[in-house]
């Protein structure tokens, strides 16, 4: 259902940390320019954890509304408590979400077993598709490969992100569950190689800043073209590493305020990139062929 390079989305805001809707629908028509094939809303990037329930869901009902079927919308909605990731979930498929992307519980650590239950009741409970979520470097939470493939016969679970970085696990997932789930990858570092050994795409902080190079990337490695792939990767790679030089989304948002399409504002507990860091972000901008104060070429 869904494919290729889709931008996890950061949440555009102005300096007293109000959210900047006009900058928002600015960022929507790069991407939908850019070739981007979805809009991940209100995810890890978009700095979900300091929206509260009601920004969350008018996030994901403006972003629905501003791309105009132009492009599909992947709503984040994952939570730590099962009833608030149902309330997400029920809010984006309202609001017109093609699907909602559910991050395993984060802090509480739930075994297995409440992995599997977690997800099997949201599911159950709204019926929208459903994109599993697995990045143990965040959530303190590792949903393992026997878990997938229980969830994988639930009908509306139709993908997971897998943001290990580690390819064999993604092998591991492929060879449990065939093809009744989409894989795709939550490391922009490995995407490529994870897309030509099978996955379906990325979920991509990179191309919030390079749409069009990943859009290129992920269309040569859904092809096979492993050359051309890892030309244009090649490329991107000082992105994929600077990008998360202090905690995301704290470089990215840097990164599309230097190139003038949002301003400055960032959330407390996050704080604006560290002046030690701009050069450097700005070096791997610059070797992506992206200039600074103007959109990318």
């Amino acid at each position: 259902m869904f494919h290729g390079s889709m931008v996890a989305l950061v949440t555009p805001m102005h300096e007293n940390g109000d959210i900047d809707r006009d900058s928002l629908s600015k960022l929507i028509e790069f991407h939908v320019e850019n070739g981007t094939n979805a809009i991940v809303a209100v995810g890890t990037t978009g700095e979900s954890a300091t929206l509260d329930e009601e920004e969350h869901c008018r996030v994901i009902r403006e972003i629905v509304e501003m791309t105009a079927n132009r492009v599909p919308v992947i709503a984040g909605t994952g939570a730590n408590s099962t009833r608030e990731a149902i309330d997400l979930t029920r809010c984006a498929m309202e609001a017109g979400a093609d699907a909602c992307l559910l991050v395993t519980p984060y802090y509480n650590k739930p075994t297995q077993e409440g992995l599997y239950r977690h997800h099997r009741m949201v599911a159950e409970t709204v019926p929208i598709p459903q994109i599993l979520y697995n990045v143990p470097g965040r959530t303190a939470c590792d949903m393992l490969p026997e878990t997938v493939e229980r969830l994988a016969v639930i009908p509306n679970i139709i993908g997971i992100k897998e943001a290990t970085g580690d390819l064999s696990r993604a092998r591991e997932i492929r060879e449990r569950c065939g093809d009744r789930i989409d894989l795709y990858s939550g490391d922009d570092a490995t995407a490529c190689e994870f897309i030509l050994q099978g996955g379906k795409g990325v979920i991509s902080v990179t191309s919030n800043v390079a749409p069009r190079a990943m859009r290129e990337m992920c269309d040569a490695a859904l092809a096979g073209d492993r050359d051309k792939a890892m030309a244009i990767d090649s490329t991107l790679q000082g992105l994929h590493d600077k990008l998360f030089v202090e905690a995301n989304p704290i470089p990215v948002k840097w990164a599309l305020y230097e190139m003038g399409l949002i301003p400055s504002g960032i959330r407390l507990p996050l704080t604006p990139l560290s002046p030690a860091f701009h050069e450097t972000v700005r070096e791997a901008m610059h070797q992506a062929g992206i200039q600074s104060g103007g959109n990318t070429p």
